[in-house]
C-alpha cells in the first residue's frame, strides 16, 4: 500500500501527514520475485535489496517531512478546542535548519589533480556539474543519514554520468570487510498515478541490471561495468561501526522536540484567542442581560436595572493571561535543540534574556565548524571515490587517481583583515608558500579565483616572453645591418667578425 494519512512506520511511529500518492511511493510494488533477465546466483541479492528499502522507507519519508515542514499537530487532547487543533500547522522549521546549517559549511569546488589528469577531471567536473550534484548530496545525507553517488556510461554517446541518489528511492548493502557498498539499488521511474515502481537498477560488482516493467513483466537489461565493486558510492553523515551508512540530523530526539514546541506554540496562541476579546461578567444582574452581551459591551452607553431584590449589579473584568509561562517553555526547548544539532539558540528564533558574548557566540560556532571540518573530509573520499571510478572507466592511471584532492571552501570565517595580515606574515618568511595554492587558499581566494590568478600570471609570462623574443630580433636585426655592436657609452667600434686593420 501507499504510506497515507495516519498510518504508522515500520517502528510503530504514527504518520498524520496530508501525502498523496503523486508525490510517494508505493511499498508494495517492491514486492517482487522473479525477474526476467537476472541471473540466478543475482536474484537473492536483488530480493534483499528490495526489503531493504521497503524497510527504511517509511522512516525516510518521515524525516523528509520533517524537514518540508509538513508535519502535523500532535497534542493532548485536552489541552486546547478540537477547532483549534484542526487549524494547527507546523510553524516551526528547526529540523530544517539543522540540515541547511551544516549543510552551508560544505561548499564542494573542484580537485586538485596532477598535471596529467587536471584536464580530463576538470572536464569531468564540469560535465556533471559535481559542484551542484554534491551539494544537494550532503543535504539529502544529513536528511536521511546517508545519499548515494552512480557512475555510469551512456552507452550511445559513452558520456561518463555521475548522479546524486537520495536514500528514500534507493537502498545499499553494506560490505564489512572491504569497508564499501556490496550491492545497491536505485529506483528510477515510477507511476504518478499509484505510486507504484516502474523501473530500478541494481548494481553489482562487475555489473549493472536495469530493470522495468513497461511490457507488463519484469525484464533486465544487463551491462557489463568490468570493475570489482558496485559503481556506487555513499556519503554518509557520522557514520560508525555500528551504522556504517550514517544517522540522519533530523533525529529521534529533534523531531519530538519540535513537536514539542510546536504544541507549545499552539497552545499560546489558543490563550491568546480565548483573552482576544474583552472578558467582563455582571454579578447580581438580570439574566435578560445577557441575550445581547456583545451589544452592551461594545455600546458607548448602557444602563442596567437592579435585581429583583434591589441589590445593583458589580461589574468584574478578567485580566489577560500572561504569555510569559509559554515563552519560557518556548526557550527552554530552544535550547534543548540547540545542545541536540549545535546551531547557536538564537539561530532558532528565540532571543536570550542576556545576549551571549562574542566568545561563548564563537564557541558555538565552533562545534558546528568542527563537525563540519570532519564531514567534508568523509565526503572528500566519498567523491574522490567516485571520481577514481569515473576515471577507471576511461582507463586513467591509477597511481595518478590517488593524487587527487578534493577542494572545499572553507569553514570558518576569518575577516579580510585578518587574512592580510597572516598573509603578509607567511609571505615574508617563505614565500614559495605564500604562492602555492594552499597559501592562496588560505589568503581568502576561492579556487575559481587561484585558477584565474594561474591563468593570469601564465598570460602574463607569455607576454613577457613574447617581449623579450622581440627586443632579441630587433638586437639582431640592428647588429646585422650595421656591423657594429652598441657599447654603454653610446660610441661604436667594429664587431668581433670583422678583420681589423692590423691583421689584413
Amino acid at each position: 500500500m501507499v504510506l497515507m494519512p495516519n498510518t504508522t512506520d515500520t517502528q510503530g511511529m504514527a504518520v498524520s501527514n496530508p501525502i498523496t500518492r503523486d508525490a510517494y511511493l508505493a511499498v508494495e510494488s517492491a514486492n517482487i520475485t522473479q525477474i526476467t533477465g537476472v541471473d540466478e546466483q543475482d536474484m537473492p541479492t536483488v530480493k534483499d535489496l528490495l526489503k531493504t528499502w521497503r524497510d527504511h522507507y517509511a522512516r525516510n519519508v518521515l524525516r523528509s517531512i520533517y524537514y518540508e515542514g509538513k508535519y502535523h499537530y500532535e497534542g493532548v487532547s485536552y489541552s486546547i478546542p478540537e477547532q483549534m487543533k484542526q487549524m494547527a500547522r507546523p510553524m516551526i522549521g528547526w529540523p530544517n535548519k539543522a540540515v541547511r546549517a551544516l549543510a552551508d559549511l560544505s561548499v564542494f569546488e573542484g580537485f586538485d589533480a596532477p598535471d596529467s589528469l587536471q584536464g580530463q577531471v576538470n572536464e569531468l567536473a564540469e560535465d556533471n556539474e559535481l559542484d551542484v550534484a554534491v551539494s544537494q548530496s550532503i543535504v539529502s545525507a544529513y536528511t536521511h543519514g546517508c545519499s548515494f553517488l552512480t557512475i555510469s556510461e551512456d552507452p550511445d554517446t559513452g558520456r561518463m554520468l555521475i548522479m546524486p541518489r537520495s536514500a528514500d528511492w534507493s537502498a545499499g548493502i553494506w560490505d564489512r570487510r572491504r569497508r564499501r557498498l556490496a550491492s545497491a539499488l536505485t529506483i528510477t521511474d515510477k507511476d504518478n498515478k499509484t505510486g507504484h515502481i516502474t523501473a530500478f537498477n541494481v548494481w553489482l560488482p562487475g555489473k549493472v541490471y536495469e530493470i522495468d516493467n513497461s511490457e507488463g513483466t519484469w525484464q533486465a537489461q544487463r551491462l557489463d561495468t568490468n570493475l570489482d565493486r558496485p559503481s556506487v558510492v555513499p556519503l554518509a553523515y557520522d557514520a560508525q561501526l555500528s551504522h556504517p551508512l550514517g544517522y540522519s540530523r533530523i533525529s529521534r530526539t529533534l523531531m519530538n522536540l519540535t513537536d514539542f514546541g510546536l504544541r507549545t506554540m499552539v497552545r499560546m496562541e489558543a490563550t491568546a484567542e480565548f483573552y482576544a476579546a474583552p472578558r467582563v461578567w455582571f454579578l447580581g444582574a438580570s439574566k435578560k442581560f445577557t441575550n445581547d452581551t456583545w451589544s452592551s459591551i461594545v455600546s458607548v452607553m448602557n444602563g442596567m436595572p437592579a435585581n429583583k431584590n434591589g441589590d445593583k449589579p458589580t461589574m468584574q473584568q478578567l485580566q489577560q493571561a500572561t504569555m510569559t509561562p509559554h515563552a519560557d517553555m518556548l526557550r527552554t526547548i530552544a535550547l534543548m535543540v540547540s545542545s541536540e544539532t549545535d546551531i547557536p539558540v538564537n539561530d532558532l528564533g528565540v532571543t536570550m534574556d542576556n545576549p551571549a558574548s562574542a566568545e561563548a557566540m564563537a564557541e558555538a560556532e565552533r562545534k558546528l565548524s568542527r563537525t563540519a571540518d570532519r564531514q567534508n573530509k568523509r565526503f572528500g573520499r566519498a567523491v574522490k571515490d567516485a571520481l577514481g571510478i569515473a576515471l577507471a572507466y576511461q582507463g586513467a592511471d591509477p597511481d595518478a587517481v590517488r593524487e587527487l584532492r578534493p577542494i572545499w571552501a572553507p569553514v570558518k570565517e576569518t575577516s579580510d583583515a585578518a587574512r592580510a595580515d597572516w598573509y603578509q606574515k607567511v609571505a615574508s618568511t617563505n614565500p614559495d608558500f605564500a604562492d602555492s595554492d594552499v597559501g592562496l587558499t588560505r589568503a581568502g581566494l576561492s579556487w575559481d579565483e587561484i585558477k584565474a590568478h594561474r591563468a593570469y600570471e601564465k598570460q602574463k609570462r607569455s607576454e613577457q616572453a613574447v617581449d623579450a623574443l622581440r627586443a632579441r630580433l630587433h638586437t639582431a636585426d640592428e647588429t646585422t645591418t650595421t656591423g657594429t655592436e652598441v657599447v654603454a657609452n653610446g660610441q661604436q667600434q667594429p664587431s668581433a667578425e670583422q678583420p681589423q686593420p692590423s691583421a689584413a
